[in-house]
């Protein structure tokens, strides 16, 4: 039988939370915004009681507080969505550091990694930058790494992920407003990350951008990601995959379900930039970096929604894009896309009194072994609606191209390829468009045939 001081014991216990050993106040800090709160924190993460909580508070820091994994063994940093960390130096407020620069292969593993290293996290934190070059959170050498319900604004970049990670989650974080890149893979070599139900937005150097480096299986998925980018700084875009100064490339990539938006005013602006063609890794010639999906996704109000150039293995299916101020979708130097059952449409009620039409158009050049297929494309003003040029075995069928000023379809010098099935008509009472457009030499072999068009086609003789 329990006594009755035994039950007021565990009452008090329960009801009085004692304090968490990690607890940075017991470590010296004061979390009142104006002392300088980096040796206590420092110290609450040397002291190994893994679980370093800051409670309801201002902690200012002045150097990056290093999370030395091997030394201190398993180590979260929590804030309980009550706590805040002004960055007043350079670097990053939390840099994480791990000995792990293998593959994620089961059999790369040192024992260290899984005794002290596994799955470092950050929870319920808000970072502030208050420095040039203040960074929230930096990670190298790390395997789970896991960012879950933070807040990083003011900042030079959000999260930067540099030498070598794996097997990165970054869910449900607000990364707002920072100088330079929101959640930035910095030539890392890094497999297998998640970014999911994150708010990535007005951050000038890009949203999630990956130069350089070794990158495989990114999954952007169910993310609002606007207006990041300005137009004080380099054309960058939403997401921006840039493999060209790397030997090996970033592949493997899928952006579904987000809402990707914002701004057209940005010189160069995208919401979905991939930049293949990195070092010549197997031969002389640069490499078509690939494996690309795109599904499912509401992007407008950029120069150009979707870009790809020096892309293989690229699909486009089952999104919504409008506000395209150059193209809704530039294909450039790619092979082996399909540009899938997309609306890109062209409705009144974002029209914008005293601003410039956005074209909306859907350019293909210099690519070859294209499918376009179910594309619904309406009102490109001005030029053609789908242009396509100096490209071979483009396969256009069972589209609806509709209400296009000067040409539904244009190919120049374009061989070997169909237009087939196809709704191509412009019905507006004022139109003086052509449906069809198709210039060069017998030699090319195109198939066209069995579409419904309004309007004398140019063909060129032999051309198709």
């Amino acid at each position: 039988m329990i006594s009755r001081v035994a039950l007021v014991t565990v009452f008090l216990l329960g009801a009085g939370q004692p304090a968490v050993s990690g607890d940075v106040h017991r470590f010296g800090a004061v979390g009142d915004g104006t002392a300088d709160d980096t040796a206590a924190i420092q110290r609450a993460v040397d002291s190994k009681a893994g679980r370093i909580v800051l409670p309801r508070g201002v902690y200012r820091l002045t150097r990056p507080v290093v999370v030395d994994l091997d030394a201190v063994g398993y180590t979260s940093i929590e804030g309980g969505g009550v706590a805040r960390v002004v960055m007043a130096g350079a670097g990053p407020a939390f840099r994480f550091v791990g000995t792990h620069f293998r593959s994620a292969d089961p059999g790369g593993f040192t024992d260290a990694v899984w005794d002290r290293q596994r799955m470092p996290l950050v929870d319920g934190l808000a970072i502030v930058g208050a420095h040039a070059e203040a960074v929230g959170i930096e990670a190298i050498g790390t395997m789970q790494l896991t960012i879950t319900r933070t807040h990083v604004r003011g900042a030079l970049h959000g999260i930067r992920l540099a030498g070598n990670n794996r097997n990165v989650v970054i869910t449900d974080c607000h990364i707002y407003e920072n100088r330079g890149v929101g959640i930035y893979y910095d030539d890392v070599n890094l497999h297998q990350s998640n970014i999911t139900g994150c708010h990535i937005s007005y951050n000038a150097g890009g949203g999630v951008v990956s130069r350089a480096g070794n990158v495989r299986n990114i999954h952007i998925t169910g993310c609002d990601i606007e207006s990041n980018m300005s137009p004080d700084t380099a054309p960058t875009a939403n997401v921006l995959i840039d493999s060209r100064f790397s030997r090996f490339g970033t592949g493997e990539v899928a952006i579904t379900g987000c809402t990707i938006q914002h701004n057209d005013n940005s010189p160069g602006s995208a919401n979905i930039r991939v930049l293949g063609q990195s070092g010549g890794v197997r031969g002389p010639w640069p490499t078509r970096e690939g494996h690309v999906t795109i599904t499912g996704n509401v992007l407008s109000d950029v120069k150009v929604n979707v870009h790809l150039r020096g892309c293989r293995g690229a699909v486009l299916a089952g999104n919504t894009m409008w506000q395209g101020y150059e193209q809704n979708i530039l294909i450039e130097s790619c092979t082996a896309v399909v540009v899938g059952a997309n609306v890109l449409d062209r409705n009144p009620r974002y029209e914008r009194v005293g601003r410039a039409r956005p074209r909306n158009a859907v350019v293909i050049r210099d690519s070859e072994d294209c499918t376009i297929t179910g594309l619904h494309l309406s009102g490109v003003s001005p030029g053609p609606g789908l242009h396509v040029s100096r490209s071979r075995r483009v396969a256009i069928t069972g589209c609806s191209i509709l209400d296009c000023d000067d040409a539904g379809v244009r190919l120049d010098e374009v061989a070997a390829s169909r237009v087939t099935g196809c709704v191509i008509r412009n019905d507006r009472p004022d139109a003086r468009s052509t449906p069809l457009i198709v210039t060069g030499t017998g030699e090319l072999g195109n198939f066209i045939t069995d579409n419904l068009i309004v309007g004398q086609p140019e063909i060129a003789a032999g051309a198709g």
